[in-house]
C-alpha cells in the first residue's frame, strides 16, 4: 500500500513535470494505452476467459464514468498543488459511501451520516469557496472524485457476478478508445522526450494499481487504508521539491478531516461485514 501511494504520487508529479505542449486529455490517453500492455499476460494465460460476462452494459457505463474521471483528474492535476490533489482525492470513498445508501440500499445509521458530514466539512476546508484556493483545478478534481465514486458503485455491482480480472479488462478496453476520442480533439504528436515521460506515467499508474489491488487482497481494507494518508505526504514533499509548493495549514487540516472520516467509514463497514459473515456461519 505504501508503494502504491508513492507510485501515484510520483505519477501526478510527472504529469506536472512533463515537458509542456500536451493537453491533459492526451496524457490520460497514453496512460491508458500503455496500461493495455498489462492485459497481455492475462490473455496469454487465460485466453478469452476474462471477456465472459452478461453485464456488458454495466461495463460500458463503468468505462464511461472512469474515462470521464480520468480526464478531469489529468487536467485538474495540472492546475492545482500536488498536496491539494491528494487531499481532494480522499473524497471519493466519501461520495461512494453516500451514493451507496441510495443506489445499493446500504444501511444508513446515524454514525454513518455524521461521518459523511464531517468528511464533507473537510472538503469545504480544503476548497475554501470564495478564496483563491477555490479555482478551476480543485473543481475539476472534485468532479473527478464524484465520477470515480460512481465508478466504484458500478464496480461493486459488477463484482457480484464478474471477477476482478474481467472488470479490469473491460474497464481498460473501454477506457483507451474513449480517452482517445477526447484526445483527438486536442491532438498533438508527442516528442521523444514527452513519450518517455508518458511511458513512465503509464508504468507508475499500472504499478500503483497492481500494488493497491494486491494490498487489498493480502489483508483487510481497514488495515491498509490508513497508509493511504501517505498520498498527502508524498504530494507535499514532491510539490515542494519539484515546484517549491508549500501546502498551507488548511489543506493539511481539511485533508486530515476527510481522511479520518473515510477511514472510519471503511473500518466500520469492514467490521460489520465480518460480523455478518460470522452470523451466517
Amino acid at each position: 500500500m505504501a508503494l502504491s501511494t508513492l507510485c501515484f504520487g510520483v505519477m501526478h508529479a510527472s504529469v506536472r513535470i512533463m515537458p509542456k505542449g500536451l493537453h491533459g486529455f492526451e496524457v490520460a490517453f497514453f496512460r491508458n494505452l500503455f496500461g493495455m500492455l498489462v492485459l497481455v499476460p492475462w490473455f496469454v494465460r487465460l485466453g478469452a476467459a476474462p471477456l465472459r460476462t452478461q453485464k456488458i452494459g454495466l461495463h460500458a457505463l463503468g468505462g464511461l464514468l472512469y474515462t470521464s474521471s480520468t480526464l478531469l483528474l489529468f487536467v485538474g492535476g495540472t492546475l492545482a498543488p500536488l498536496a491539494q490533489v491528494a487531499a481532494i482525492g480522499f473524497t471519493s470513498p466519501l461520495f461512494a459511501s453516500f451514493l451507496a445508501v441510495f443506489v445499493l440500499r446500504e444501511p444508513s445509521r446515524i454514525s454513518r451520516w455524521l461521518a459523511m458530514a464531517v468528511g464533507f466539512a473537510g472538503t469545504v476546508i480544503v476548497l475554501r469557496p470564495g478564496t483563491e484556493a477555490f479555482g478551476t483545478g480543485p473543481l475539476l478534481l472534485l468532479g473527478a472524485a464524484v465520477l470515480w465514486a460512481l465508478s466504484l458503485i458500478d464496480i461493486k455491482v459488477l463484482s457480484r457476478t464478474d471477477s476482478s480480472i474481467t472488470i479490469t479488462t473491460y474497464m481498460t478496453i473501454f477506457l483507451t478508445p474513449l480517452s482517445g476520442i477526447a484526445a483527438l480533439t486536442v491532438w498533438q504528436w508527442p516528442t521523444g522526450h514527452q513519450t518517455a515521460w508518458l511511458l513512465l506515467i503509464g508504468v507508475l499508474g499500472n504499478v500503483g494499481q497492481v500494488t493497491l489491488t494486491q494490498a487489498l487482497k493480502e489483508t483487510d481494507a481497514s488495515l491498509v487504508l490508513p497508509l493511504d494518508f501517505l498520498k498527502l505526504i508524498w504530494g507535499s514533499v514532491l510539490g515542494f521539491l519539484a515546484f517549491t509548493e508549500i501546502p498551507d495549514g488548511w489543506t493539511w487540516l481539511g485533508g486530515t478531516v476527510i481522511f479520518a472520516s473515510t477511514t472510519y467509514l471503511t473500518v466500520r463497514a469492514s467490521r460489520e461485514g465480518r460480523g455478518a459473515a460470522a452470523k451466517r456461519q
